[in-house]
């Protein structure tokens, strides 16, 4: 994602102070009618995704949200329905509520199914676009459990050999916790680059990457307009396409969301998403104790950063270390936003009557 991030380096300008932003998101929810607290939980979600780099489900995505909710097809106090059909299991309704406030809660039931069961595992119907994964696999790691959370999406992307949209960017994210941080917390969607990064780029009148994109003729391309337009790419070719069409198994299928075309994108305000997800809670002392595994991922993790870097490489990364310095590097300089978003972003505000923040100054 940090290669991703750093390709499209021109487009960005002025550096925001990440508090500042995550209060001016949350009082453009609550003007939509967001609760307080299920306001900064979207706004954590954002924001989080801007800290750690993730520039395609951030900010960015803060207009259609408030489209949404202001043309009815997501519900801004949804009353969320829990029921345990098993003992390690339960079925989140999310009444069609905001993604990071249904996915939040569904995390938070998979750990309390853990606590007794070793193991808990949470799907979800009737959600929307949930942002970064790495947002609840957080939520778990730092109270100490192994977590997963996976969620499909609208199908915006070509299956493998195939050139028109049929799966989504299904997301994964990993969080293993390591007894003190850093936790390693690993998010990725399954195609080469989020759709974000192409609506980011077109935004700005900037190319993508070849090997992101087809047009609508299946042609790959780098002109982010005929990208959306047509299609995204699966990354690794057929391993890719596997693993979202497998994901979508799981959170639509299984949970009795919707699935493949039939879920709806985020530009239509006609239309409900019915997003699934998937929030898996693992005890560390589920086999081992809880002193032994937090030993031995130390040990797991000190081989994998002592092996051998090929030249010109430093030393080998934990999976997520580059989102990790990313957000340890965003919090202390600021984040960076395009001088398009941010155009969105005060206009968003000037039609709420909340004050976009100023930049953030430089030391």
């Amino acid at each position: 994602m940090i290669g991703q991030t750093a390709s499209l380096q021109g487009i960005f300008a002025d550096r925001y102070d990440s508090d500042a932003l995550l209060t001016y998101a949350s009082a453009i929810l609550q003007h939509a009618n967001v609760p307080p607290q299920d306001a900064q939980t979207v706004a954590r979600n954002l924001v989080l995704a801007e800290l750690r780099g993730v520039d395609s489900h951030g900010l960015i995505r803060l207009p259609v949200y408030t489209r949404r909710l202001h043309a009815n097809v997501v519900n801004a106090r949804p009353l969320i329905n829990v029921t345990r059909p098993f003992a390690a299991a339960a079925l989140v309704d999310g009444d069609n509520g905001l993604g990071a406030v249904v996915g939040l809660r569904a995390m938070e039931v998979a750990m309390e199914l853990a606590i007794g069961a070793g193991i808990g595992i949470a799907g979800v119907c009737r959600s929307n676009h949930f942002g970064v994964g790495a947002f609840y696999v957080e939520k778990a790691v730092n109270a100490g459990f192994i977590a997963c959370a996976i969620s499909n999406a609208p199908p915006n992307m070509a299956p493998f050999g195939g050139r028109e949209r049929f799966l989504g960017t299904n997301p994964f994210a990993i969080g293993i916790p390591a007894g003190s941080p850093p936790h390693l917390i690993f998010d990725a969607s399954s195609s080469v680059a989020a759709r974000g990064k192409i609506i980011a780029a077109a935004k700005a009148n900037q190319p993508i990457p070849a090997g992101w994109a087809l047009d609508p003729k299946g042609i790959p391309t780098t002109d982010p307009h005929e990208a959306l337009l047509g299609a995204v790419l699966p990354f690794g070719g057929a391993k890719g396409s596997a693993i979202s069409f497998l994901i979508d198994v799981l959170s639509g299928v299984l949970t009795s969301a919707a699935f493949g075309p039939r879920l709806n994108t985020l530009e239509n305000l006609k239309a409900l998403q019915d997003v699934g997800h998937v929030m898996i809670a693992i005890r560390r002392d589920l086999f081992i104790s809880t002193e032994e595994f937090n030993g031995r991922i130390k040990e797991l993790f000190a081989m994998l950063t002592a092996s051998p870097p090929v030249p010109g490489v430093e030393r080998v990364l934990l999976p997520g270390e580059p989102e990790l310095r990313a957000e340890a590097q965003n919090r202390e300089l600021g984040i960076s936003l395009s001088k398009e978003v941010v155009e969105e972003l005060l206009d968003l505000g000037n039609r709420a009557g909340v004050t976009f923040p100023s930049q953030k100054s430089c030391m």
